[in-house]
């Protein structure tokens, strides 16, 4: 999953990519190939828990981004976020946006 965050001149500011807790280098190939919530079809946005590559949110590239802005010393009100490999994004992911000031989350096309 990837992002990129947009000001107003249409400028990418910041961009981001999802991160895995995982640092073994198999499991994390493994994982890329054989993620539980694949295997159980679990819709996206839903159910990290179940994933060791996937539960944390703060290594989702949504949150990433907040932080790599912050960190960057880059504002991102009023910005808008595009959102590629998922359908949806999870609560904390959705918090962090809206407090930093995301003003549009668009979800592009996987085709």
């Amino acid at each position: 999953t990837g992002v990129v965050v947009v000001n107003n001149a249409g400028d990418v500011v910041i961009r981001s990519a999802n991160q895995s807790l995982i640092k073994n280098k198999f499991l994390l190939a493994t994982h890329k190939n054989w993620c539980i919530r694949k295997l159980f079809k679990i819709p996206s946005g839903q159910k990290y828990w179940l994933c060791p590559g996937c539960a944390s949110s703060k290594y989702h590239a949504e949150s990433l981004a907040v932080q790599g802005a912050k960190k960057s010393d880059v504002n991102i009100s009023g910005c808008d976020l595009y959102l590629w490999g998922h359908f949806w994004c999870c609560k904390p992911c959705w918090d962090k946006m809206i407090s930093a000031g995301i003003k549009n989350v668009y979800l592009t096309s996987q085709e």
